[in-house]
C-alpha cells in the first residue's frame, strides 16, 4: 500500500469552507479513483494547518491518481496560504483497532 501525504496551510478565516469543500467535493471525487483505499484528514482549526493522508492499493494507482489530485488542488487553491507540500510513502505498517 502507498500513501500521499499533503500538508497545507489554510487561511484561518477559510477553514470551514475548506472542510466543506473536502466533504462535498474532494472526498467523493477521490473515492472514485482506481485503487483508493482510504483517507485521513487532520486539521488544527485555529491555525488552519491541515494534513491529509490518502491511501492507495499500489504505487501505480497512487501515480495514476495525479490528475484527481491536481483537479482537487485547483479547486482548493482559494483556501490555501501558499502551496501545499505533497510527498509519497510506502505504508510500512497499518494497525486497526480490534
Amino acid at each position: 500500500m502507498f500513501a500521499r501525504v499533503t500538508i497545507s496551510q489554510l487561511h484561518p478565516d477559510k477553514v470551514e469552507g475548506g472542510i466543506r469543500l473536502l466533504q462535498e467535493s474532494i472526498i467523493p471525487a477521490i473515492k472514485q479513483a482506481k485503487g483508493f483505499k482510504g483517507l485521513l484528514s487532520l486539521g488544527d482549526r485555529p491555525t488552519g494547518k491541515a494534513i491529509t493522508i490518502a491511501l492507495w492499493e499500489t504505487e501505480a494507482d497512487l501515480h495514476a491518481s495525479i490528475g484527481v489530485l491536481q483537479e482537487q488542488m485547483a479547486k482548493s487553491a482559494p483556501f490555501f496560504m501558499g502551496t501545499p507540500s505533497v510527498e509519497t510513502y510506502e505504508v510500512i505498517a497499518q494497525v486497526e483497532a480490534p
